[in-house]
């Protein structure tokens, strides 16, 4: 996979020379890149401008304050690097985005689907703005990474780059890492019981043949009780939040770890897991309880919390 990444600061990425460190040459990120999982191509703006000052931007037309970044060195720059036209372009394999606070709120979804393409062009803002004409005309979408203001897409960028490449084969240590976590792959989270609340769900399980041993047990996870069966060391979130996780030592400046997390019992951690991730979800983003697939058992538990 490849990004592309338009901005005034490309050294911010990757650092000024070999020895420099920039924000893509840490963890789990840089190891992708080392192993070629991805590939990361700044392009310097200013290098697309046709004079002396390396102009990219301009005042806005209609007054008003700020400067906005004009479009032809972006449109130089993006088709310099040979990617399709927009009314041409596959974008089942290619994309071009224009991050900006105007942009529909990136979400692990979105990075799902951009982790399954060939090459993402990311276009940094900044300033005031971008002419409208780069998001008419060159952009496929305009993403926003949340509900306020940067000085700039750079830290957008780094943002996507950085959830994108770590979905990809091989860059995380266990390859269900990116599964069972927040946000993670809600189609794998339904048991049998919430079949009828899913149907069109269930029919697509259908389609694609029976469930292996290893998906007939994520699909019961975190709702099995199986004694026989150890808890995953995360579940899959079904919509919610993960839960607390806790490690060594077991009891820190006097805040000792929930009994439950020690006494052995698997069917006991997975109801205890599921309901503080319930918890946890009301707690911070109670909106996603909306969408969630809750069981009667959930939803009698958080009753119980409000």
């Amino acid at each position: 996979m490849r990004f592309d990444i338009v901005t005034i600061f490309p050294t911010f990425f990757h650092g000024p020379n070999a020895a420099a460190t920039g924000v893509l040459n840490f963890g789990v990120v840089a190891r992708g890149l080392r192993e070629g999982a991805a590939e990361v191509h700044t392009h310097d703006l200013r290098i697309f401008t046709h004079d002396r000052h390396r102009t990219v931007d301009d005042r806005p037309f209609g007054g008003g304050e700020g400067m906005v970044l004009k479009p032809e060195p972006i449109f130089d720059c993006v088709e310099s690097l040979e990617i399709a036209p927009k009314s041409g372009r596959d974008t089942a394999r290619q994309t071009v985005i224009l991050l900006s606070a105007q942009g529909r709120r990136f979400t692990q979804a979105t990075a799902r689907r951009l982790a399954t393409l060939d090459r993402v062009v990311l276009i940094c803002g900044r300033y005031e703005g971008v002419d409208e004409r780069v998001s008419q005309l060159l952009c496929d979408e305009e993403l926003s990474i949340g509900d306020y203001v940067l000085s700039g897409g750079e830290l957008a960028a780094a943002v996507i780059v950085d959830s994108v490449v770590r979905l990809l084969p091989g860059v995380l240590g266990h390859a269900d890492s990116s599964k069972y976590e927040s946000f993670g792959e809600d189609e794998n989270t339904l048991s049998s019981s919430h079949k009828t609340c899913h149907p069109e769900r269930s029919a697509q399980r259908e389609v694609e043949g029976p469930a292996s041993p290893s998906d007939a047990a994520r699909l019961q996870e975190p709702f099995s009780h199986d004694p026989q069966q150890p808890p995953r060391a995360t579940n899959a979130s079904g919509g919610l939040l993960d839960y607390p996780h806790y490690t060594r030592p077991a009891e820190f400046r006097g805040h000792p770890i929930p009994d439950v997390l020690a006494e052995g019992d698997h069917a006991a951690v997975r109801r205890w897991r599921r309901q503080a991730a319930l918890a946890k979800t009301l707690a911070n983003r109670p909106d996603l309880l909306e969408n969630a697939d809750l069981s009667d058992d959930d939803r009698e538990f958080l009753a119980g919390l409000t």
